[in-house]
């Protein structure tokens, strides 16, 4: 048995994934119709925006950052109100990307350091590696974060050993405290293609449209994995001049409301998805081609607002789970579609290999897929709760907790590990988690902490001891 054999073999005991779910990954670039045709698999391409809160895009309400190609996939998809992060902080996030599992059952629930000894096992079948199976072209541009890194002395497992065919713009060091301008910090091996000072959304954007063109042929998979709008912002300076000047701005990198540099970052950014889209249209790839914009936690609120929702990345609140989630797949997802269903990052292997012609479920994954919901948006899930675990060795500097959380419907359980303390909100009436209803309804308690224990036991989660 050789190394390959047996880390798809490792999968098929931890996930449960059928054998012909695999056998299926390798039939090639078609699939069947329903009635009995053949038709390319789709194109699928992954935006991902780095700390992007739900609040910042346009077509989510706001009024001062400028995101018209954003929008646009909106009006020709379906946008999603309560879309989650399977984590309020990114490894855990990209960690249930790639597996379809929750991070407490993948083992990785925290952000990764730059030395750290953990990293995304190879055991895993990523769903990168079922798309390439199945014919897929797979590439990713930008923020990788699922390793430590050699150059910080720890043991290296970078995008190319989950599948990736091309790596482009990715780091092989730590990636703490924004570097937007060429020489990047976070790999210096990185060599400038764009005239004058090289801005890093602009180079990730013109690899994006680059890798299309080199496989217009198909199918492929392309995941742009932005490192905006992280912190510390640094925006284009003609962008944040123009910001600035307009009314309401805040003032400077760290500006809690209005700030001029993570909307200059932004418009970056959406200028990539014009980019994008334009390329699709003049390869006459945009009907065979699933779109997908969304964050991959919530915003960090020391520089901006997650308003109506409570807080921000690091806490298991609202502001720090729910993400902006636009897809678009014509002829599939409805057109101005709002659906408020809520979804987790879980679900986007299960949707991917349905899409794929690779199955409904792809085994026993903790995601479900989310194209029913592209079909309706008033469709619903079965499904019993979204879980989050969040064990903290020490509080995140941006405030977060050590925590657990469930939410079953409109409920919404909150468990510190901290205290041992709870807090329970109706969602439907509360979004933005003022009314604590915990001591009023302690049934309702009983009832949701019995469903987190029961998922913890389930997925391995380890819970600290009171006061740890």
């Amino acid at each position: 048995m050789d190394s390959s054999d047996y880390t798809r073999r490792a999968f098929l005991k931890v996930a449960g994934l059928g054998a012909a779910a695999m056998i299926v990954g390798c039939s090639g670039a078609s699939q069947r119709t329903a009635h009995g045709g053949v038709r390319k698999r789709p194109n699928i391409i992954f935006i991902l925006g780095d700390d992007l809160g739900r609040a910042e895009p346009g077509c989510y309400g706001n009024t001062f950052n400028e995101t018209p190609n954003v929008d646009r996939l909106a009006r020709e998809g379906v946008r999603f109100t309560d879309a989650y992060a399977a984590a309020p902080v990114c490894s855990p996030y990209r960690a249930a990307l790639m597996t379809g599992f929750y991070p407490a059952r993948v083992g990785i629930t925290d952000y990764l350091r730059p030395n750290d000894a953990k990293h995304l096992s190879t055991d895993y079948v990523t769903i990168v590696e079922m798309l390439k199976g199945a014919g897929y072209a797979t590439g990713i541009i930008g923020k990788w974060h699922l390793s430590g890194y050699a150059n910080h002395g720890a043991e290296e497992y970078p995008p190319g050993m989950h599948g990736f065919d091309e790596v482009m713009v990715s780091e092989n060091r730590g990636i703490g405290g924004g570097s937007y301008y060429h020489p990047y910090h976070f790999n210096r091996e990185i060599e400038k293609r764009l005239g004058g000072r090289e801005y890093l959304v602009d180079r990730c954007n013109l690899e994006a449209v680059e890798f299309i063109e080199r496989h217009k042929g198909g199918p492929f998979f392309l995941y742009l994995s932005h490192y905006a709008v992280h912190t510390r912002l640094v925006g284009k300076k003609e962008l944040v001049a123009k910001y600035e000047a307009k009314s309401g701005s805040g003032k400077g990198q760290n500006a809690r409301r209005n700030n001029p540099h993570l909307a200059a970052q932004l418009e970056s950014i959406d200028e990539g998805v014009g980019m994008i889209a334009d390329k699709l249209d003049e390869l006459g790839l945009a009907d065979n081609t699933i779109v997908i914009f969304t964050g991959d936690n919530g915003g960090e609120d020391r520089v901006t607002s997650n308003a109506p929702l409570r807080a921000g990345k690091s806490t298991l609140y609202e502001g720090g789970l729910r993400v902006p989630l636009v897809i678009r797949w014509p002829g599939v997802a409805k057109a101005g579609g709002v659906c408020g269903e809520p979804t987790v990052n879980t679900d986007f292997y299960a949707t991917f290999l349905e899409a794929a012609g690779l199955g409904q479920r792809g085994g026993r994954l903790d995601g479900i897929s989310i194209v029913p919901l592209l079909k309706n948006p008033q469709a619903r899930l079965k499904r019993r709760g979204i879980y989050w675990h969040y064990p903290l060795a020490k509080p995140h500097f941006l405030g977060g907790r050590s925590a657990g959380a469930v939410r079953q419907g409109d409920w919404k359980l909150v468990e510190f590990f901290d205290t041992g303390s709870v807090e329970l909100y109706n969602l439907a009436e509360d979004i933005s988690e003022n009314n604590d209803l915990a001591d009023k309804l302690p049934k309702k308690v009983a009832e949701l902490r019995q469903l987190l224990q029961g998922w913890q036991a389930e997925v391995g989660a380890v819970v600290p001891k009171r006061g740890v």
